[in-house]
């Protein structure tokens, strides 16, 4: 008897890009898409993306990765101002729809913070579909607590539409043993923790990564094959946050 194995392989990068700044402080967009196209991911999750923004010479960022990859993609801003805009983006080789985006609630009588968003696509692999969230957190304790608390919910990984498989991933500003971390290690999957006999792997900062605050959290039906956190000449330039790619079978 012959036993097919139907399941899908994909690898996904989750990458807080600096606005494409690097530490050497050059802008350069190309430069992160040749650091994502050296580990060939069929989906990408950035952070801190800027579109047309003066301090980045007004460039599409997440156009010009997208293109250079020759990838789809969503963006979000977290922060728009007139022309200038700030915030995340999903890219991906396989078919894919904008299935929710939205700001993340704050503490507007604190002080000013920086305002925080996700995004939500529907990757469609073969006859099968992905839910991936791409966030970035805030860095207030409890303005975090508040914005882990709505991405649990009825928004976002709640939603009726929402359905597993799905990743949430990005930079969420939580090391793990954080009140927010714990939040999401009660319902999901930590990756990093998903392979047996490997150790957790830091991304921050790329010269010398002393903490792990960019995370990816899977629902159970998932299954983890591989876990990096490339450390390279060039991850170590190209951002002040290294990228974390992860091959999973659905």
């Amino acid at each position: 008897m012959t036993v097919c194995n139907t399941s899908k392989t994909i690898r996904i990068m989750t990458y807080n890009v600096h606005s494409c700044r690097g530490t050497d402080s050059k802008v350069s967009p190309f430069r992160i898409a040749e650091v994502i196209a050296q580990y060939e991911p069929d989906i990408v999750a950035l952070q801190e993306v800027d579109v047309g923004r003066v301090r980045t010479g007004r460039v599409d960022q997440a156009e010009v990765i997208a293109n250079h990859l020759n990838m789809d993609f969503h963006f979000h801003p977290a922060i728009q101002i007139e022309e200038e805009r700030y915030g995340n983006a999903i890219l991906s080789r396989h078919p894919m729809h904008l299935a929710g985006a939205g700001s993340l609630p704050t503490f507007p009588r604190l002080r000013p913070l920086e305002r925080r968003g996700a995004l939500r696509s529907t990757i469609h692999i073969g006859s099968r579909k992905i839910q991936i969230i791409n966030t970035h957190l805030g860095l207030d304790r409890r303005e975090r607590l508040l914005q882990a608390e709505a991405l649990l919910g009825s928004d976002w990984l709640a939603h009726p539409n929402c359905q597993p498989p799905f990743v949430i991933c990005g930079d969420f500003n939580a090391r793990p043993g954080s009140t927010v971390y714990r939040r999401f290690r009660k319902m999901l999957l930590d990756v990093q923790y998903c392979l047996t006999g490997s150790r957790p792997l830091n991304t921050w900062p790329t010269l010398y990564p002393l903490i792990r605050i960019d995370h990816a959290f899977i629902s159970p039906q998932i299954r983890v094959r591989s876990v990096e956190a490339p450390r390279t000449r060039l991850t170590r330039i190209a951002s002040d946050h290294l990228p974390l790619v992860v091959e999973i079978s659905i």
